[in-house]
């Protein structure tokens, strides 16, 4: 980040995001599922992180999307199935959890993880009806 940069950001009284690169993402999310809470700690979603830069996201109804992730300009950016617009992210680490700023333009939603685990995200199977 250039002293500009930094300068602006704290103009703007806003915490400064510097964003996580593509190998640190990956190597720390990589095999496991993160718990996210918006601001507060109320829970939000769930994403799983798979091999080959896959995730599974989940609102932790039961429902789950596939996606892919990539990385541009210091975002981790999402495309899922029912959404193939890129959803970008800046992900830093913050008092060793991970931390989300949505980077759109309506919004500056902040995602805070709650807790990691091992195990894959619960998901039901394809709805059936007649």
């Amino acid at each position: 980040m250039t002293f500009l940069s930094l300068l602006a950001a704290c103009a703007l009284g806003s915490p400064v995001f510097a964003g996580m690169g593509a190998e640190e993402f990956d190597a720390l999310t990589r095999g496991q599922t993160f718990f996210y809470g918006l601001d507060g700690g109320a829970p939000y979603g769930a994403e799983e992180y798979l091999d080959n830069r896959r995730v599974r996201w989940s609102f932790l109804d039961g429902a789950c999307l596939e996606g892919r992730w990539y990385a541009e300009a210091g975002r981790i950016c999402f495309t899922y199935e029912d959404h193939p617009e890129p959803q970008c992210w800046i992900f830093e680490r913050l008092e060793g959890r991970l931390v989300a700023r949505f980077d759109g333009e309506t919004s500056s939603t902040d995602l805070y993880e709650l807790r990691r685990a091992r195990e894959p995200l619960w998901c039901l199977g394809p709805e059936i009806g007649a």
